[in-house]
């Protein structure tokens, strides 16, 4: 057998209390000599005790990625290819290889593998790094995955604000060709490296089956609607009366959208609008509906920025109110990791105490079973979704 090369220490300044599998820069000593970003390395306490193996990052607020606390554990070949087949084991578990072509198969601390998500989107392997040290293993993590998966095609990609703050270059793969995905008897045309996460919003898999029971000859309202997800599920499945989606990005989103719905053979209102200008005019209308579903984009990436993102997310939920009908239903979605659920509530609770409308909750979601989060690490559930009832 041979022997393992001993890896490069580095050492804490503060005592490890919480396994966390994140250690910020400020708890971790500079060490002696440079070790270049991503690296393997092993952690040893303030008391030089062992703490478990990871990548360091001397660049990133995020000094080290903690992947393992077993001393015995070596984060080797061995350990991206168990870890990568327990996921994807778990996903079989679950049965979502026969509820769609479309989703995720890693998704980073939730799955023990922090800074890797990867989508299986229609025959496409999307990898995105979110941290140098992933992007070190990526010809490792691709041969994994291709044994799982050999017919499959490879992309990566790493957002250039991520590759900023990790100090490493993923070079831009060519894009490959749309593909079409099939989920729960919806088809949509999806964009592996859009501009949008991965390509597709399998997050949400879950919250747009439940919305689809709601809707049987129902007027629906889908502010933000990207590719129109919670829209071709309130018509297809739903039997809406009439779905009205509503984005921004006419070129790409909304393009897109128009082609989901003719691949699916329903007949939607697409509109190229901001979401809180078309609500303003839409209730300076009269314009009312059974059904409301308001999912933005993120708005904050940053603890500082917390606040401004909870008076956003008011100011939407207040335009979007006055567009249900007495007794009709609002979901209203946040994919803010920052923002707690209670705080996003209380944003709909405010909003509804400005409009003087009841908002009678019946119903909190998250995202789909293939994007878990670890019981220790909060963050990890970003999605949150609040049906309530308005009266």
């Amino acid at each position: 057998m041979t022997a393992t090369a001993p890896l490069p220490t580095v050492r804490l300044t503060q005592p490890f209390k919480i396994q966390h599998p994140w250690i910020f820069a400020r708890a971790v000593a500079k060490p002696s000599e440079r070790i270049p970003p991503g690296t393997i390395v092993e952690v040893l306490g303030v008391d030089g005790g062992f703490v478990g193996r990871g990548f360091y990052n001397g660049h990133s607020r995020i000094g080290v990625r903690l992947l393992t606390t077993d001393r015995d554990e070596q984060v080797d070949v061995d350990f991206f290819a168990g870890r990568i087949e327990r996921a994807i084991r778990w996903r079989r578990e679950l049965g979502l290889f026969q509820k769609t072509t479309g989703l995720r198969l890693i998704h980073s601390e939730g799955d023990g593998l922090s800074g890797l998500i990867v989508d299986l989107l229609g025959g496409i392997l999307a990898i995105q790094f979110t941290s140098a040290g992933m992007f070190r293993q990526r010809e490792v993590i691709k041969s994994i995955l291709l044994n799982h998966f050999p017919e499959s095609r490879v992309y990566w990609f790493a957002e250039k604000r991520i590759q900023k703050q990790e100090s490493f270059d993923c070079w831009d793969m060519p894009s490959p060709d749309p593909v079409v995905i099939e989920e729960q008897g919806v088809r949509f045309h999806v964009e592996v490296g859009s501009k949008h996460k991965t390509g597709f919003f399998a997050d949400q898999r879950d919250n747009r089956l439940q919305l689809a029971s709601l809707c049987k000859d129902k007027d629906v309202l889908d502010i933000c609607c990207h590719t129109g997800g919670f829209g071709l599920y309130a018509k297809v499945i739903g039997r809406a009366r009439s779905v009205t989606g509503i984005d921004l990005d006419d070129t790409e989103a909304l393009a897109t959208a128009r082609a989901n719905a003719t691949l699916n053979g329903v007949d939607i209102n697409f509109v190229a609008a901001d979401a809180a200008e078309y609500m303003r005019q839409a209730a300076q209308r009269g314009d009312r509906y059974d059904v409301v579903i308001l999912d933005p984009a993120k708005q904050t990436r940053s603890a500082d920025k917390i606040d401004a993102a909870l008076n956003e997310y008011w100011r939407l939920n207040r335009l979007a109110l006055p567009l249900v009908k007495p007794g009709g239903i609002l979901l209203t979605c946040s994919c803010s990791g920052l923002i707690s659920e209670e705080d996003f509530l209380g944003t709909l609770r405010q909003a509804a105490r400005d409009e003087q409308r009841e908002a009678q909750i019946f119903r909190l979601s998250g995202a789909a079973p293939d994007h878990p989060f670890l019981a220790h690490v909060s963050e990890g559930r970003y999605l949150k979704a609040v049906w309530a009832r308005i009266v």
